[in-house]
C-alpha cells in the first residue's frame, strides 16, 4: 500500500507538495524531506502527533516557520506534565498563570461544536524544554461537540507544543484558528479525493504507478479548486471538464 505525506496550504486551499513514503518506513523520515523543498517562511506549520520530534520542531524554526505540533502517546510523559498543567491551573481560576482565553463555536450538518483554547507562555519549568527549539507556548484545545435530537454532548481535549507566543488572549485565538484550519486536510483533501477521485479504490500497486497517479490527482484538484464557479462542486467541475471542451481549456489555461 502507498502512503503519501502532503503539504496542504489551508488559506489558498492547495497542495503544495507531496513525499512518499519509503518501505518500512514512516512519516517521520518523509516529513523533513517534504519540509525541505517548502518555502515556509513566516508560515505556521501544524503537525499531527508523529510529526511532533524535536529535529522536525529545529527544522521548522531553521527555516523561518512557526510550529503547532500534536501532544499525544508517542510522548507519554510530556503529554501527561502538559495536561496536569492544565488541570491545576484550571482548578486554580488560571490565576497568577501567564495563560491566555479564546474561544470559538459553530452549527452545520445537525451539530452544534464550541472550542476552548488555552495558551501558556510558562514553559520554563517543561523537562526537556530546551530540546524543543524555539518553544514559547503549550495549548491546550477543549472541543464540545453536541449533535443529534438527543442533544448528547461530547467533551475532547487535545494538548500542543508551540514556537508561537503564549500568555494573552490574541494567542489563544491565533492557535485556536490554526489548529481548526489544520483540519481542513481532512475535509478538503482526503475526503474529495476518496469520494470524487475514489482515490482509497485504486488499485494501482506496481512500480511508481502509485505514486504518479497521486500526484495527478492532486495537481487536478488544485486546478478544480482555483476554478470559481459560484455553486458548483468538485465533482461537477470534473465531470462538466470531461464534456465541455472550453471548460476545459479555462481550466487548464490552454
Amino acid at each position: 500500500m502507498l502512503h503519501m505525506v502532503s503539504a496542504w496550504s489551508s488559506r489558498q486551499r492547495l497542495v503544495l507538495a507531496q513525499r512518499r513514503v519509503a518501505h518500512n518506513s514512516n512519516e517521520i523520515t518523509a516529513i523533513p524531506a517534504l519540509l525541505s523543498v517548502l518555502d515556509v517562511h513566516g508560515c505556521i506549520v501544524t503537525l499531527d502527533a508523529i510529526g511532533t520530534q524535536t529535529e522536525i520542531a529545529r527544522q521548522i524554526t531553521e527555516q523561518g516557520a512557526h510550529y503547532v505540533l500534536a501532544l499525544k502517546g508517542n510522548h507519554a510523559g510530556l503529554h501527561e506534565e502538559v495536561a496536569t498543567y492544565f488541570d491545576q491551573a484550571q482548578r486554580a481560576a488560571l490565576a497568577h498563570r501567564p495563560i491566555g482565553y479564546a474561544a470559538s463555536s459553530e452549527i452545520g450538518h445537525g451539530r452544534e461544536e464550541r472550542r476552548h483554547a488555552w495558551s501558556s507562555s510558562d514553559v520554563s519549568w517543561l523537562p526537556g524544554a530546551h530540546s524543543w527549539q524555539g518553544l514559547r507556548s503549550i495549548v491546550l484545545i477543549e472541543s464540545e461537540r453536541c449533535s443529534g435530537t438527543t442533544r448528547q454532548a461530547s467533551v475532547e481535549r487535545r494538548y500542543y507544543l508551540s514556537s508561537l507566543a503564549g500568555g494573552t488572549a490574541a494567542a489563544a485565538t491565533q492557535v485556536l484558528d490554526a489548529v481548526r484550519r489544520h483540519w481542513g486536510i481532512e475535509n478538503e483533501v482526503h475526503w474529495v479525493l476518496d469520494l470524487v477521485f475514489r482515490e482509497d479504490e485504486s488499485r494501482i500497486r506496481r512500480d511508481h504507478g502509485g505514486a504518479n497517479l497521486s500526484v495527478v490527482r492532486h495537481v487536478a484538484l488544485n486546478v478544480l479548486r482555483r476554478e470559481a464557479s459560484p455553486r458548483m462542486s468538485v465533482r461537477m467541475k470534473r465531470k462538466r471538464a470531461g464534456w465541455d471542451d472550453a471548460f476545459l481549456a479555462r481550466l487548464t489555461g490552454f
